[in-house]
């Protein structure tokens, strides 16, 4: 498969390549600051960066938030970001948000059967690939302490006031797909909230000295 000089797949890349951080709001801007201010602060002080994106039930938004935060973090050639993710109760990722990357130009093979599959996700040949499964925020999976806690849904940003561990907390909440599962939208939905993630999530890393 042909890549782009910064690394990412080229059906990846077409879709960054649509990406327009003007669409993103003035108060969605505002939103988005502390995330650029915590990794910034990492960036110059040369330390490791890492996000736990969590949502509810680990299966729709948190995934989708930390995939393309990685890809992000690659793509401007930002060093040591580590992206996790998480949910107050672990479920299962949801098959079509793999369907959605995957039309999206990501790689994705499931390496575990069962109620809750495990994925690898790769958005570059020589990049180590993104481990999707759902899990709890403090899965040993994930990091302990030295990491910020990103809320990307409203009912985990208010069930969880406290991280233990996280650095900091920021609330960054997008609209649930699942509200179109079984629909005729759902595909065209699903699409939408991802590109949306990835335009913020490119937005935040475009920011980074």
């Amino acid at each position: 498969m042909t890549l782009t000089k910064t690394n990412v797949f080229t059906e990846i890349a077409a879709v960054i390549n649509t990406f327009n951080f003007e669409s993103i709001t003035a108060e969605r801007k505002i939103i988005l600051q502390p995330l650029v201010d915590y990794i910034q602060g990492k960036a110059t002080n040369q330390q490791e960066i890492r996000l736990n994106l969590i949502c509810t039930h680990n299966s729709r938004r948190s995934h989708l938030s930390q995939v393309w935060a990685q890809t992000a973090a690659a793509y401007y050639d930002i060093k040591n970001v580590f992206c996790y993710s998480g949910g107050t109760e672990a479920t299962a990722m949801f098959p079509m948000v793999s369907k959605t990357l995957t039309k999206q130009g990501f790689e994705i093979k499931t390496i575990a059967e069962g109620s809750n599959p495990i994925y690898t996700i790769k958005y570059a040949e020589n990049e180590h690939p993104i481990i999707g499964f759902s899990k709890t925020y403090d899965d040993d999976f994930n990091p302990q302490d030295e990491f910020v806690a990103i809320m990307t849904c409203s009912q985990a940003d208010g069930g969880c006031p406290f991280i233990a561990g996280a650095e900091k907390r920021i609330p960054i909440t997008f609209e649930d797909p699942k509200a179109f599962d079984n629909t005729p939208q759902q595909e065209e939905k699903y699409e939408e909230r991802s590109l949306q993630i990835a335009t913020e999530m490119f937005y935040v890393f475009s920011q980074i000295k």
